[in-house]
């Protein structure tokens, strides 16, 4: 067994966030929270699956959320306990054989980074227990009854706890069925594994991988999540546009953003001359400083004829994530007499989604007529406009 699992508990009621239907839920900076939980450890390269735990009336949006998104490493969607520690227990039971090491994390902890999560997984390696922690930076008092204070703890030898908590398989199942055999209930995963004598490696953690439990952690998360990805330096945003232009012929099926459209004519090309994702690809292209359509999958070449433009499009995508951008949201205008795509738009935004790994909401598609002008106004052409923004990630 060599494989990583993360479990990640996400079915946490959220009453302090006054949350409907559990806090993982909650909008952070415009998508439910878990997403941005989820995305990083989809793009953690030292994880190989996720049991996502969610209360039993939420599978359902766990499973719009992980198809929306692309998390392709979720291998099971488990039913949360009556507790943390039931919950984690539930997502225990599903991880693969093949995992010989389990990472544990609060899906109300969006802010996680690959880094911490690949270094608790290798200390757990090598130690076979560790769990991400910060140094306590306030002085502590005690109190028995919360009015007068009975001592000043030493700071020095304080850390505020984190997740992941990471810990070799057989070591976190031994500690489980030890604490349930003796009804013993814990505030974390790693208090049951030092019941049993066995050292836990401390791992930095970041001031910034708080969990979201009162509103203002939310204010706070949100404005972490502002700086990391905007006002980072190294986190480099981009934009690019792009335009196509195709005739509208018989005898053609017409392809629009990879959705076949019931129509008399299609679109002339080389390829399935899928204007709107011919547009797009050059959008990405430019933004990404990867030159255009043309240099890629020039219409010379006898290995483009006919083949689909949403093959075109993944092969773009693997080329922005070999160079390390993401894509933030699309913007296209598609310009026609006929058909009208209303009807169309959501599995146009569906399509584009799934290849690029992205949401539907981060695309966004505009009809519009030419009003009567030129070609496309006389129902002789299709344009199309796109503009892309990218964030680099690595």
């Amino acid at each position: 067994m060599t494989g990583t699992s993360a479990i990640i508990p996400a079915s946490g009621l959220g009453k302090r966030l006054s949350a409907q239907g559990g806090k993982s839920f909650v909008p952070l900076a415009g998508e439910p929270m878990l997403a941005h939980t989820l995305r990083t450890f989809q793009n953690c390269s030292a994880v190989d699956e996720i049991a996502l735990v969610v209360q039993r009336e939420r599978v359902p949006d766990a499973e719009a959320l992980v198809r929306d998104l692309g998390i392709t490493k979720v291998a099971a969607i488990v039913v949360g306990g009556e507790t943390r520690q039931d919950s984690v227990r539930n997502g225990l039971a599903r991880v693969s054989p093949e995992c010989d090491i389990v990472a544990v994390h609060d899906g109300a902890r969006p802010l996680v980074t690959s880094g911490i999560i690949t270094a608790t997984i290798e200390a757990a390696r090598i130690h076979g227990a560790a769990i991400a922690a910060v140094p306590v930076v306030d002085t502590i008092k005690s109190s028995v009854d919360g009015l007068l204070i009975t001592g000043t703890l030493d700071r020095d030898e304080l850390y505020a706890v984190q997740t992941p908590q990471t810990f070799k398989r057989t070591i976190i199942e031994e500690a489980f069925e030890s604490a349930y055999a003796d009804g013993w209930f814990g505030t974390d995963d790693a208090s049951m594994v030092e019941r049993l004598g066995i050292s836990v490696r401390l791992v930095w953690g970041s001031y910034e991988n708080i969990k979201v439990t009162t509103p203002t952690d939310l204010v706070f998360a949100e404005a972490i999540l502002l700086k990391s990805e905007i006002r980072n330096p190294k986190s480099e945003m981009r934009v690019g546009h792009g335009y196509d232009s195709h005739r509208l012929v018989p005898d053609r099926k017409l392809f629009l953003g990879g959705v076949e459209i019931p129509f008399e004519l299609g679109l002339l090309g080389h390829s399935d001359a899928d204007v709107l994702i011919h547009a797009v690809i050059d959008a990405l292209l430019g933004a990404a400083g990867a030159g255009d359509i043309g240099r890629h999958f020039p219409d010379t070449d006898p290995a483009y004829k006919d083949i689909r433009s949403a093959e075109l499009l993944k092969r773009v995508a693997g080329i922005l994530e070999e160079s390390g951008w993401r894509v933030v949201n699309l913007d296209i205008t598609l310009v026609t007499e006929r058909p009208k795509i209303a009807a169309h738009v959501p599995a146009i935004c569906e399509s584009i989604a799934g290849v690029l790994g992205i949401a539907p909401q981060q695309v966004n598609v505009k009809g519009k007529t030419a009003e009567g002008l030129g070609p496309v106004g006389e129902g002789l052409a299709m344009e199309c406009f796109a503009v892309a923004m990218l964030i680099q990630i690595s």
